[in-house]
């Protein structure tokens, strides 16, 4: 069975392999792959964003356009669809530049290969960012073959036909032959070279910077027929749950799964191997529970009677590790970024502030937790899984399972949120255990809510101190930070205890100030727990600190927020991010990605216009901003609270401004704005992870507190900040809307009460 004939599963989102995709457009059609001969591939000097990429796009761009014999257009998206509308917004590039008729495209989802796709891992904000000009010559070359199998029919100059709203016509005479037609002869043509390819001029974009498409799975997900991972099912079956160690490191020393045997519809009692630590992405160990249906799963692993050794961090509890934060962070430390003469400029100071901020662990908690489905048949394994990285969950159940990656086929289904928890593959490898134990029948692993909140990779817990020295007139003459924080990079390697150079060019080192005397510092602080990326990762503790020590300095100087911040900014200029300390700036060219404070500026004074800052405000009511650079974008959020008597806090309105460079799907940047601040708010007014004795102590959403419709921002305004030149590079979206709403909400609350906030959440901070 092929993942095509996956129950309930809608044409539109189907996984097909290349040859279940051939069979389902006949033979007649056109299937276009794009590359780039071995020998200029190796001409190519090493490349930025995704030319810099394993196995990129300039390695082995394979991404499929096929045309069939009635029109349709199948376009093969290689990224992974959670919510950011990445299956409709690289369709709609390569539809565009093919000038399909869009009634007439179909989205066939990518399966695991990164020969054929090039890098598949969906985060970091780079789905358009890196693919936009890629789609675009993909677009182009079939309509390049269609103009040409059209011109070779009639016996015409190519230079005489032209393709437009999947019709190709031939001008002199007015003959038309519609796509399908040109379908079967097109194929037979080689691709065209990229030097002769005519890529549309923006002014002629029918679908690529319009509000004209709308999502394509929509009317699936509204009608309840799209599949999520958690909806994957084939014939026969079976269903596990897991029970996990309570504290990450330890083991399960022995269990007694007598008990669970007797519960109606369990199967087994299968032991899952606890891993090395540093772990990466492998499970974490312990004792899962098949059966014939997921409630009897769960019954039967209540019914486990387990004795667990928690190992070497059942002592690790929030409290006390803050403790140890702040001690790291008021003490000299690794120097990653030093300008000027910080300590001399100190000294000669008018004025010194200080003040440390904390941020706790944050768990992703996307609505549809973790959930895959895996059989292994004949020595091949199939997988369907809600995962943002197929091809590493491929080839690390390829080395759990021990059999060849090329016989392990993952299948993509939607994701109900990602926000980077799906990008680690350990629960695909629980559901591949689970399959291998029970004779390779079909398993599927399902994790519950609270197995989410307590066993996931969480975002880093961290201490930020932030000291700066004023002139006499209140502006800043030297600035230091430390920044106290447990690396992602603790998963990978043992002994890893500095932030990498990736966390550190998150608005640490980077920091585009006009401040002469700078120096950034970045303490030892050890893992406890597994780390892992959340959405805007290291930006939100960083911005959080950073802009809120803004405005508590614009306080201290008798300075408005707004016009403070842009006195700190300084002028606009243009700035070498690797000149700051920053080698990585967000895998991109730093020549083509510099930093430009103009673009700062703007979009923090497009925010505090939107929002009417300086207006009066009636009493528990204020105004709070803050603008961020991450992910090579620029956002900045203006943020109205109110503050009642008994210290609850509502937020009447947001205004989020963004520049992102050109937008190619402006109704999908401002839906990814809006969410980041429904997200945001979540983040600064009530969402934790704490630990005590090494155990999370969240458990579902009753005490881990998302944004619920009544403490939403009552209303949102995205201000897109227009770019037309589609020859300036691309920011990135999905994550850089996020940083900046935590520090503005906290500012706001400040100005409303006087209060002012170096930790998050704020919850019960206004009451205490």
């Amino acid at each position: 069975m092929s993942a095509r004939t996956l129950d309930a599963a809608p044409a539109g989102i189907a996984n097909v392999s290349r040859r279940g995709l051939l069979a389902g457009i006949g033979a007649g059609a056109l299937v276009l792959a794009v590359g780039i001969p071995p020998a200029a591939e190796a001409q190519q000097p090493k490349g930025f964003g995704a030319d810099g990429m394993p196995n990129g796009w300039r390695d082995d761009p394979k991404l499929f356009v096929a045309i069939a014999e009635d029109g349709t257009v199948t376009v093969t998206c290689h990224r992974q669809e959670m919510g950011q509308g990445v299956r409709t917004s690289i369709p709609m590039v390569v539809a565009d530049e093919l000038e399909a008729d869009w009634s007439k495209v179909r989205v066939a989802q990518a399966w695991a290969d990164e020969g054929r796709f090039g890098n598949q891992d969906t985060d970091g904000s780079r789905s358009l960012r890196h693919f936009f000009m890629p789609m675009r010559r993909v677009g182009a070359s079939a309509r390049a073959m269609l103009e040409q199998a059209a011109a070779n029919q009639w016996r015409v100059p190519v230079a005489q036909v032209r393709a437009a709203n999947h019709v190709v016509t031939h001008a002199p005479t007015g003959r038309t032959l519609g796509y399908g037609a040109l379908a079967k002869a097109a194929a037979e043509l080689p691709v065209p070279a990229r030097d002769t390819l005519r890529l549309k001029d923006p002014s002629a974009f029918r679908y690529i910077g319009k509000d004209a498409t709308g999502l394509i799975d929509n009317r699936d997900i509204t009608t309840g027929k799209a599949v999520y991972g958690i909806d994957a099912r084939v014939e026969g079956t079976l269903y596990a749950v897991v029970a996990r160690p309570p504290v990450f490191g330890g083991k399960a020393v022995s269990f007694d799964g007598s008990e669970a045997m007797k519960v109606p519809g369990v199967l087994k009692v299968v032991a899952i191997d606890p891993p090395a630590i540093p772990s990466e992405f492998q499970p974490l160990g312990g004792v899962a529970v098949v059966a014939r249906n997921t409630h009897a799963a769960m019954k039967g692993r209540d019914a486990l009677k387990i004795t667990w050794e928690d190992g070497p961090n059942a002592s690790y509890s929030s409290d006390t590790y803050r403790a140890a934060l702040e001690e790291a962070a008021r003490k000299p430390a690794k120097v990653v970024r030093n300008e000027g003469d910080v300590d001399k400029a100190m000294a000669g100071a008018a004025k010194k502030v200080e003040a440390e901020y904390y941020i706790p662990h944050l768990a992703q908690a996307p609505l549809e937790p973790p959930a895959a489905l895996v059989r292994i048949v004949d020595g091949r394994c199939e997988a369907w899984a809600c995962t943002q990285a197929p091809q590493v969950t491929r080839t690390r159940l390829a080395q759990r399972l021990g059999i060849p990656e090329d016989r392990v086929t993952v299948n993509v289904t939607l994701l109900g949120g990602g926000f980077g928890r799906k990008s680690k593959p350990d629960f695909v490898i629980e559901a591949g255990l689970c399959s291998k134990a029970m004779d390779g029948a079909p398993v599927k692993v399902t994790w519950t809510r609270e197995d989410d909140l307590h066993h996931g990779f969480y975002h880093t817990v961290s201490v930020e101190r932030i000291e700066a020295g004023l002139d006499a007139s209140g502006k800043p003459v030297a600035w230091l930070h430390r920044s106290a924080a447990p690396t992602i990079g603790s998963i990978f390697a043992a002994d890893m205890k500095h932030e990498l150079p990736f966390e550190l060019g998150m608005g640490l080192v980077n920091t585009p100030f006009a401040i002469p005397n700078i120096r950034a510092e970045n303490p030892e602080a050890q893992a406890h727990a597994r780390i892992g990326w959340f959405r805007a990762v290291s930006n939100i503790p960083h911005a959080f600190a950073i802009q809120s020590f803004v405005a508590e300095l614009a306080h201290a100087a008798g300075r408005d927020p707004k016009d403070y911040l842009l006195e700190v900014i300084g002028p606009a200029r243009i700035v070498d991010p690797v000149a700051l300390g920053d080698v990585w700036n967000h895998g991109e060219d730093p020549k083509r990605y510099p930093i430009d404070t103009g673009r700062l500026r703007r979009v923090v004074e497009t925010a505090a216009a939107g929002i009417g800052w300086g207006r009066p405000m009636p009493s528990g009511r204020g105004l709070g901003i803050a603008g961020h650079y991450s992910f090579v974008t620029y956002v900045a959020v203006a943020a109205e609270v109110e503050v009642d008597g008994r210290g609850r806090l509502s937020i009447p309105r947001v205004d989020i401004a963004v520049d992102c460079g050109p937008q190619v799907n402006p109704e999908r940047v401002r839906s990814q704005m809006e969410g980041a601040v429904v997200m945001g708010a979540g983040i600064a007014t009530s969402a934790a992870i704490t630990f005590k004795d090494g155990r999370v102590e969240q458990n579902n959403y009753d005490s881990y507190e998302l944004t619920r419709i009544d403490t939403a921002p009552r209303e949102i305004r995205v201000h897109l900040l227009p770019s037309n030149d589609y020859a300036q590079p691309l920011g990135g979206v999905g994550e850089p809307g996020l940083p900046p709403v935590a520090p503005a909400i906290a500012n706001a609350v400040f100005a409303a009460t006087g209060k002012r906030i170096r930790q998050l959440p704020i919850r019960d901070q206004l009451t205490a």
